[in-house]
């Protein structure tokens, strides 16, 4: 984002001008987070789980590089190399468990980063591409944590592997040899395991690299802000440094705290305690469920229990599963309201807040529960509303509503109007 008032970098000392010339990368950086960079001055903290998922990846970058150097990618020895990195490597348990507890907070702050998207309307133009690009993160995310969770070689590994790449033999006529191709095999063994190891490795710097064209796409209309008007003004803006760095910095340090908590004092809490059982593939476990943050996935895929007409109820199942996170791609064009922001979009916010948020909340709860009633039932349900919530209730509503009048600016919408704002809220 470039206004007309923005800064301009001007290095002063030689050396600082020599590289400038060379090598504009203080330039870059001084645009791109620093005094260069102006953002709408009304972000509330929804707009800071943005920069606590960037430091979520650094977090599982860092540690599992180091993870994988003690690790043995072999179905012989690769249960007993994580008992080995938890008891015998300096610091092992620590950064296990801040990699394992690390997913799970990296997929905390990017729901409430997509569900702060869906409340705002940040996936509206100018900004479809820095969606977009967002929905490809998470389902890279997604493919990467399935792939680190089998890793371990306990039972929940093995089965979870087991059941979800069973999902790919619903296709027909191709299913059961993608399925081959994908394990190297008719089931999860050594093959699988150095596939999975390698793409985990692999995934996150792909990740990275994504983010970065996300940010990038950011920096092009600017960044959305709770009321959804574009910036008009120097007055609407503030420097992103040191406002927002400040801002964001205290974010950080009470993300430390919850995640410390987690990691120091209930690193278990979030995973499931037969995964420390040794893969077994002639036992299978009484309750084979994926890691929580599937869950809602999980409850969509097993809400479809009966045939139609010659559709297999397991083949509607997959293609739901995957049409749950495909239809986000879609969002930019299914609302087509002039007016972005929930807080100014009364209808919507009703279905937002007492609609789709109580229909995820239900497939959360329900995706970790058995397949057996009451719990059944209520996933067909709430996957019934969640489908019906963004392809035919959001259209209607963006056609028949009537919008809350809007602010005139942002500045108008932090201190009352535009003449207190340029008196510094006096008079």
């Amino acid at each position: 984002m470039s206004f007309p008032w923005s800064k301009e970098y001007k290095p002063s000392h030689p050396a600082m001008v020599w590289l400038d010339e060379k090598l504009p990368l203080p330039r870059l950086v001084y645009n791109a987070v620093g005094g260069g960079y102006e953002v709408p001055r009304n972000l509330n903290y929804f707009w800071n789980f943005g920069f606590l998922a960037g430091l979520c990846l650094m977090i599982q970058i860092v540690t599992g590089v180091i993870l994988a150097m003690h690790y043995g990618g072999n179905t012989a020895v690769a249960f007993n190399s994580v008992e080995h990195i938890m008891r015998d490597v300096n610091w092992g348990w620590m950064l296990r468990y801040a990699h394992a507890n690390g997913a799970s907070a990296f997929f905390v702050v990017v729901y409430l980063h997509i569900f702060r998207g869906f409340y705002y309307g940040s996936y509206k133009a100018p900004r479809e591409m820095i969606w977009l690009l967002g929905v490809v993160i998470f389902l890279l995310m997604m493919a990467t944590a399935f792939m680190g969770y089998v890793l371990p070689w306990g039972q929940m590994s093995y089965w979870g592997a087991q059941v979800i790449t069973g999902l790919f033999s619903a296709i027909p006529l191709v299913g059961d040899a993608f399925r081959e191709w994908l394990l190297g095999g008719f089931a999860p063994d050594n093959a699988a395991l150095n596939r999975f190891f390698s793409l985990h490795f692999l995934l996150p710097f792909v990740i990275l690299g994504v983010v970065i064209m996300h940010i990038w796409a950011l920096h092009i209309p600017g960044s959305s802000n709770p009321t959804g008007v574009e910036v008009k003004s120097e007055s609407d803006t503030v420097p992103f440094y040191p406002y927002y760095v400040g801002k964001d910095g205290w974010t950080v340090g009470l993300f430390m705290v919850i995640f410390s908590a987690f990691v120091f004092f209930m690193p278990n809490a979030l995973g499931h305690p037969d995964n420390y059982i040794p893969a077994n593939p002639m036992q299978t476990p009484a309750h084979i469920v994926p890691e929580w943050y599937f869950w809602p996935f999980y409850a969509i895929l097993r809400a479809f229990t009966v045939d139609f007409l010659i559709v297999p109820a397991k083949l509607m199942g997959v293609l739901a599963m995957f049409a749950a996170i495909l239809v986000w791609f879609f969002l930019p064009w299914l609302d087509r309201s002039p007016v972005r922001s929930g807080n100014y979009r009364p209808l919507y916010r009703k279905l937002f807040w007492f609609g789709l948020v109580p229909a995820m909340a239900v497939l959360f709860y329900c995706g970790g529960a058995p397949a057996e009633e009451p719990y059944v039932m209520l996933s067909q349900l709430a996957s019934m509303y969640y489908f019906a919530h963004f392809l035919i209730i959001v259209p209607i509503v963006s056609s028949i509503e009537r919008p809350d009048p809007l602010p005139f600016s942002i500045t108008e919408s932090v201190l009352g109007s535009d003449d207190k704002a340029s008196t510094g809220g006096q008079g």
